[in-house]
């Protein structure tokens, strides 16, 4: 069954399978069709999110196991709800002492039946795996190594908590000989970066690739959710990460026949105008490109670019600290490449050299040629990766992955042009047209594989924290050097999607994003206002007794504070001070997670405690009274992004707590237990109830059968007015840029064109009614900023 909306629970130990069965009953009477569950599968005790899988064949104990499981599915039907599990094929743990098959590999070596399992570069490594696990050099941490037995009577090396398996026949030998015997190699954490031989999630070396490329490893990795599929536990699936895997097509092929078709989104990240591939088996994405576009609606592109000029005048972010966008991506991308991902390049290195070895035609191309070569493409690839694979067909959407303008400006880095020709070759090898043999198909999936992790690490992870000057742009598949999306953009957006993908996903907030959609929704407002946000700032920093540690981080984290100014007082700080720290050290520039500098991160929790994490003095009064000033702009937001999000094309999901409004930062927010909302009157609440009921009452009217038709409004603010109807019968009308739309007069005698000149009755305000064919929007917004009429 297709759902008509999905909301997101967080399981983890304290928030169990029972707790989520505790709330089924508000989350029925809410309108939700399904219950979106983090994974259930078999987890690093005590992991908070689950993604760290260790074992596919169980459900995890810790959250009730899979009787809590099957529980928990059969209350939910007795309410009318099914269950979407998400799924983690790209990776798992990374720890030996809870992961079976990786332990197998350890003990056994590549002789090891699970060593197909992971990829794992054993020339690279001497025949061993790295695994960089030390808190020092090996040298200097010796003593804390000890040897013993399971409870099974398992021979075992101990490090601290860890436990490593030991090769037959070597549990008596000496310790260096011991160390030494092992098919894998303890090391410092440190040297991960440019010594592992191991495919990782990102730069998460506590996180092991896996190749479900294989079928016998698809097979065993999917047993038990293929299994809760067939019996009707549950009704669908959310795949994490499908960049990296070796063959998103392919995978998602064999799951969709190994499911008989089941609702699946993936959780692809899109950037610009980049499309879903078409061939994928699934009914699209898990939403972040629905995000970006919603979010651009309510923000106003002449202001982001006032506010752009206004941040340079008081941050003066030189070089990497965020001055031009796409210069910052391309300098975090020179840096993750070369730091972060410097072992993944050496690996695409070797594999350049061995199979350029191995064809005649090919060899004579230095290492440091491909090296470059393979560096300087990695960093020019405009998406997460390329959709190719080796010896396929030519299509132009793997073309367009490594446009000519990307070769011309990578050969720029040779000085010697007949040396640039290494940029053809690995080009493509990249691009799977040279030879299908093992090598090349090898090259080819590494390539794209190694391409989204660059994209994910220097795009989110490093140019978000870089450029700040609008934070609410720089969110996962937002594109902050073009923040606004305006109405025509959005419509297009919404056919393709209501001809292509009718039943993707869409979201505002996930576990991941940088910052709820409320929060984002309330800091767009200063793209309104960009002149009077300049100088509250300059005002905030000038009352502020202690000084931000550089001019851009007091811009960023000022911004912060005022997102956050909805929040009861004391609980700020506590929320600014984390999420900032971790800003500082994803950026790089003055601090990190690998080479903190104890004096930066000190001023920066100093400047905090004293001015955007303070609840009194002159610059909380002064920022108390801004945002209290801009308030009513902040609803409109906040209202229209959620009436948008549930009633366009597509599945809507909720991440849980945001069906009333919701201020969070992605740290510590995203790990908190579900808690049902207090009682009262809320007007977010109120919208999404009533959408969510319309769609869970009429879902004919939002699913595939039904159509998309952007409506026109005129009149002297009929920028400002967003409306679309849905099958006829539904009209959904918001303001967008209201703080704009107040300074030029309001509404005056705009006009909305209704669908026809039938009657009109808006959900969201009982008893009133409108006649087509238009309805005056003053009237129509005269008690809040948003409409959702259906016909009578």
């Amino acid at each position: 069954m297709t759902p008509t909306a999905t909301y997101r629970l967080q399981l983890q130990p304290d928030f169990p399978f029972a707790a989520a069965a505790g709330a089924v009953p508000y989350l029925a009477g809410l309108g939700v069709s399904h219950l979106h569950l983090s994974p259930v599968l078999e987890a690093v005790p005590g992991s908070t999110h689950g993604y760290d899988v260790v074992d596919h064949s169980r459900v995890r104990a810790e959250l009730g196991g899979e009787e809590g499981l099957r529980q928990l599915s059969a209350t939910a039907r007795e309410h009318g709800l099914g269950l979407v599990l998400d799924i983690v094929p790209n990776h798992m743990a990374a720890s030996a002492r809870y992961n079976r098959p990786l332990w197998e590999v350890l003990r056994e070596g590549r002789e090891s039946p699970y060593a197909r399992w992971f990829d794992i570069d054993w020339e690279a490594g001497g025949g061993k795996v790295l695994l960089p696990v030390l808190a020092g050099r090996i040298g200097e941490e010796s003593d804390r190594f000890e040897t013993g037995t399971r409870d099974d009577g398992t021979p075992v090396l101990r490090y601290g908590e860890q436990e490593f398996p030991l090769r037959e026949g070597t549990a008596d030998l000496p310790l260096p000989r011991l160390l030494a015997a092992q098919h894998y190699r303890l090391g410092w954490w440190r040297l991960a970066r440019t010594e592992l031989n191991y495919r990782r999630f990102f730069t998460i070396s506590d996180l092991i690739g896996v190749r479900v490329e294989h079928p016998e490893v698809f097979e065993a990795t999917h047993v038990k959710i293929l299994e809760l599929l067939a019996d009707g536990t549950v009704d669908g699936l959310r795949i994490d990460h499908p960049d990296g895997l070796a063959d998103p097509a392919a995978y998602l092929a064999r799951l969709g026949e190994a499911t008989g078709g089941r609702w699946t989104v993936v959780e692809k990240i899109l950037t610009a105008d980049e499309v879903l591939p078409a061939g994928w088996a699934v009914a699209g994405t898990t939403g972040y490109d629905a995000l970006h576009r919603i979010d651009g609606l309510f923000t106003d592109p002449a202001g982001a670019a006032d506010l752009l000029g206004r941040y340079r005048d008081f941050a003066g972010p030189p070089g990497d600290r965020g001055g031009h966008w796409t210069a910052t991506v391309r300098r975090a991308a020179y840096r993750v490449v070369t730091h972060e991902l410097a072992a993944e390049t050496e690996w695409l290195t070797r594999l350049a050299v061995r199979t350029c070895a191995e064809d005649p035609a090919l060899r004579d191309h230095a290492p440091w040629a491909l090296h470059t070569a393979i560096r300087e493409l990695l960093v020019r690839v405009p998406v997460y990766r390329p959709y190719v694979t080796a010896g396929g067909p030519p299509t132009e959407l793997a073309e367009s992955t490594l446009p000519p303008q990307a070769v011309r400006d990578a050969k720029a880095a040779f000085s010697v042009p007949q040396e640039a020709a290494a940029v053809d070759v690995v080009r493509e090898l990249a691009l799977g047209r040279l030879g299908a043999g093992a090598g090349h198909a090898a090259f080819c999936a590494r390539f794209a594989q190694t391409a989204s992790a660059l994209h994910a690490k220097s795009v989110e992870d490093t140019a978000f924290y870089r450029y700040v000057p609008l934070i609410s742009a720089t969110e996962v598949g937002g594109d902050p050097g073009r923040p606004a999306v305006g109405p025509e953009e959005f419509h297009a957006y919404c056919a393709r999607l209501s001809r292509d993908w009718p039943t993707t996903g869409t979201v505002l907030t996930t576990h991941d994003t940088k910052r709820s959609g409320d929060l984002r929704a309330r800091i767009a407002v200063l793209a309104e206002c960009p002149e009077r946000w300049a100088a509250l700032v300059a005002q905030l920093s000038r009352a502020t007794g202690v000084a931000a540690p550089d001019p851009q981080l007091a811009w960023h984290a000022w911004q912060s504070a005022y997102g956050c100014a909805g929040l009861p007082a004391g609980e700020a700080a506590g929320r600014l001070e984390p999420a900032l720290l971790k800003a500082v050290r994803e950026a790089g520039l003055f601090t990190s997670w690998t080479e903190p500098d104890p004096a930066y991160e000190r001023a920066v929790t100093d400047f905090v405690a004293a001015g955007p994490g303070s609840d009194s003095g002159e610059a909380r009064s002064a920022l108390t009274r801004f945002s209290a000033a801009l308030e009513p702009f902040v609803r409109a937001n906040v209202l229209g992004a959620a009436l948008v999000h549930l009633t366009m094309p597509g599945v809507p999901d909720l991440y849980q707590g945001t069906e009333r409004e919701y201020i969070a930062l992605v740290d510590p927010d995203n790990r908190r237990p579900f808690a049902e909302p207090p009682e009262g009157r809320d007007a977010k609440a109120e919208v999404t109830a009533a959408a969510l009921r319309l769609r869970r009452d009429r879902p004919e009217l939002f699913d595939g059968s039904g159509t998309y038709a952007p409506l026109a409004a005129r009149g002297p603010a009929a920028a400002h007015c967003l409306a679309f109807c849905r099958s006829g019968e539904v009209v959904t009308a918001v303001t967008r840029l209201s703080l704009r739309l107040a300074e030029e007069g309001g509404w005056r005698d705009t006009a909305l064109t209704l669908p026809d000149a039938g009657r009109w009755r808006d959900l969201l305000a009982p008893g009133r009614e409108f006649t087509g064919p238009e309805a005056a929007v003053a009237e129509l917004f005269a008690d809040r900023p948003v409409a959702l009429l259906v016909r009578v």
